[in-house]
């Protein structure tokens, strides 16, 4: 492909938000290396809300999170796509679910990864295969566009709150006093092998408060207001709650954050993309595939902690309901990860 040419391209990145947010690198070096290209992208219900009026991307095409349940939902999602003739799927998921949409697209090619890295079905569909040679999601997604001669492109993310969640989010933190710096902690997770102590969390509000005279915001969804205001608690009122957010609102909310400390879920990624300086906790997941991204980042990790080759081994096989490993990051180690980020956060 070259620059001069209008090509239809097809990412396939359908669930999770962190992922999707881990994704956004690609779309924007299509957009760059491409501008004339129709650029779509197919996802699920779930990660829709972050991608919406992404700037790089021409059109997201939503589609039902059990699409696959009947031959009728088949045919739905295959006449839908069909009908956008597109010339390249790009499947940074490359698993069974998105590789069968990049395949009911027609298009002549679909770009995924070989094994360990494209599994299920996904190296039988993807019709060109790329061999991943670098640990991280962000780095490892952009060698899929090699295939487009793209090569080692500026990293971007270009994510931003919309107008009205920005609005929203400054008035409430007017209104909370918050008028000034302010860290934003995340306590939840996907799972609960990612979950660092909510007592922690307050810990380490209070620390911040004395030893840098920076208030914290504490961040919580569905249903982990319980574990939040228990964080807000154990702060002795260095920390107030956040409001039940919207994703663009937690977008809004991570812009205007001096600092966020959180787990590998998709919170932290969010702040990374916005540029908030960023402090990553890391127990059962491998910060070498998904850390924070970027020079401004600290990532603290469990003691004692091996993970397998990550090029071999990518994915974590751990229990997801047990969080002993996360109980043991003190919250020293944490502290100390965020003072060195202040600097970059003054």
């Amino acid at each position: 492909m070259t620059q001069d040419q209008t090509h239809r391209i097809l990412i396939t990145r359908l669930s999770a938000i962190g992922d999707c947010v881990l994704t956004l690198p690609v779309v924007c070096a299509l957009r760059s290396h491409f501008p004339e290209a129709f650029l779509a992208w197919v996802v699920e219900p779930g990660g829709a809300q972050i991608l919406r009026q992404h700037p790089c991307i021409d059109e997201l095409i939503v589609i039902d999170k059990r699409w696959y349940n009947s031959p009728r939902g088949i045919q739905e999602v295959r006449r839908q796509l069909r009908s956008y003739r597109f010339d390249v799927v790009v499947d940074p998921q490359s698993l069974s679910k998105s590789s069968v949409v990049g395949w009911l697209t027609g298009a002549p090619r679909r770009i995924g990864f070989s094994s360990p890295f494209g599994r299920e079905l996904a190296p039988w569909l993807n019709n060109e295969l790329v061999t991943r040679s670098v640990p991280h999601v962000v780095t490892g997604n952009l060698q899929l566009l090699e295939r487009l001669g793209i090569t080692s492109p500026r990293v971007r993310f270009d994510l931003a709150a919309d107008s009205p969640a920005d609005a929203k989010i400054g008035d409430w933190l007017r209104h909370s006093g918050m008028n000034s710096r302010f860290a934003l902690l995340n306590i939840g997770a996907s799972c609960d092998a990612r979950r660092w102590p909510p007592e922690r969390f307050g810990e380490l509000a209070r620390a911040l408060k004395t030893r840098k005279g920076l208030p914290s915001v504490i961040v919580w969804a569905g249903q982990e207001r319980a574990a939040a205001e228990q964080a807000v608690a154990a702060s002795a009122g260095t920390a107030i709650l956040a409001p039940d957010t919207t994703l663009q609102e937690l977008v809004a909310l991570s812009q205007r954050a001096s600092l966020f400390v959180g787990s590998d879920t998709g919170p932290l990624h969010i702040a990374v993309a916005v540029g908030t300086p960023c402090v990553g906790l890391y127990g059962v997941t491998n910060p070498l595939v998904s850390g924070p991204f970027g020079p401004s980042h600290r990532i603290v990790t469990a003691p004692n902690v091996r993970w397998l080759d990550p090029l071999k081994q990518p994915f974590s096989k751990s229990r997801t309901d047990d969080n002993s490993i996360m109980q043991t990051i003190p919250t020293s180690d944490v502290l100390s990860a965020c003072e060195e980020t202040m600097p970059l956060a003054a």
